[in-house]
């Protein structure tokens, strides 16, 4: 895992920009071949975004052949709502970037079946070979998209509740009015950004400090889904100072010292290689029949290891075989009781549980 640190969020929104910029011109996409981004919506990448626009703007960069899955959407809020994830992105990104719209992908949160919605999105996921590079930030209480605390770090795009502490804090977009929140939303599982090649985290605040010395001093844990990049093979965090408040200052000196060491993430990242990565769930495991029947429950035939034996000579040798009582003073020669077993042979009567037992 890698942790760049800088003194303010402008910093780190510039080193997160640079960055992004720096892996679509080495992957050089083509049509054929688009370089495949995700991307976050709320106030942490606003100005990442910004900084995108303006390097687009200067003729640095193409979204021409970029592909971009975002993370998550509402449920039940219109796609022309202010607040929905729709205008977001639009506003503050793709209106001022040259991007094709069929490039872009957003969860519908309005579908009439959202379950067949979100399989449709990891399908088309699959059908790019995955994603090159995930860019995502982290909630107060350690959540990544909307996988809130206690989902599960094997899943894919689903629907999820809204905890509490997550729709207090995206009330600020609502009037500050936390009944206007929807309860509901859509979003990539923890899974699905595990697939991606690389994942970027942006945390600024000193609010994210709890949630960033979590996730990456602590143990992976589903109560802290940041937790779960412990295991990725190519994750960054880049955060602010006041987001590193909670670590430890070893902690600290050690990220800081990778980086004095001359090792620049924006220029030495994982090779760039295009991949198709297509996700196929694992099929249920079948019997296998004779020729000409039919596999059904009833001609299906159960399979016996052959060389599972049984071995019953040894239980029926001992069942034949009288147990003697073994008395204790045959054991000791030079002793008092020596001989002993010898005097009282006709008076023990061995008793055998059997004869205990009366039939009823």
């Amino acid at each position: 895992m890698r942790v760049i640190i800088r003194e303010d969020p402008q910093q780190v929104s510039v080193y997160i920009a640079e960055y992004i910029l720096s892996r679509i011109k080495a992957f050089k996409p083509t049509e054929t071949q688009p370089f495949v981004l995700g991307l976050p919506t709320g106030s942490s990448p606003e100005i990442i975004y910004k900084i995108l626009v303006q390097r687009h703007r200067a003729g640095e960069i193409s979204f021409k052949n970029v592909v971009t899955f975002n993370m998550d959407e509402y449920v039940g809020l219109p796609r022309d709502h202010p607040e929905s994830y729709h205008s977001f992105m639009y506003k503050h990104f793709f209106s001022h970037v040259d991007i094709p719209p069929q490039n872009i992908n957003i969860l519908d949160g309005n579908a009439p079946d959202l379950v067949a919605e979100c399989a449709s999105f990891d399908a088309r996921i699959a059908r790019y070979g995955g994603i090159e590079l995930f860019l995502g930030g982290v909630g107060p209480d350690g959540h990544i998209a909307f996988n809130e605390p206690g989902s599960s770090l094997a899943s894919r795009t689903r629907v999820k509740t809204l905890a509490y502490d997550t729709m207090l804090a995206n009330s600020r977009f609502f009037d500050n009015d936390v009944n206007k929140v929807p309860r509901m939303a859509m979003t990539v599982g923890i899974q699905t950004i595990m697939d991606a090649r690389e994942v970027v985290i942006v945390a600024t605040g000193a609010h994210k400090a709890f949630a960033v010395q979590k996730g990456l001093e602590d143990g992976v844990n589903h109560m802290w889904t940041l937790s779960a990049l412990q295991l990725h093979p190519h994750p960054l965090i880049v955060c602010d100072r006041d987001a590193t408040l909670e670590l430890k200052v070893k902690t600290v000196r050690y990220f800081e010292s990778i980086e004095q060491a001359g090792t620049d993430a924006r220029t030495q990242g994982p090779p760039l290689v295009y991949r198709p990565r297509t996700y196929v769930p694992a099929p249920l495991p079948a019997k296998k029949v004779a020729s000409g029947m039919t596999p059904t429950p009833d001609s299906t035939p159960v399979k016996v290891p052959k060389d599972l034996r049984i071995n019953t000579e040894l239980r029926r040798a001992m069942d034949e075989d009288e147990l003697t009582p073994d008395s204790m003073s045959s054991r000791m020669v030079d002793s008092a009781i020596g001989g002993l077993d010898e005097a009282l042979k006709n008076d023990l009567i061995f008793d055998r549980m059997g004869a205990r037992l009366m039939t009823l």
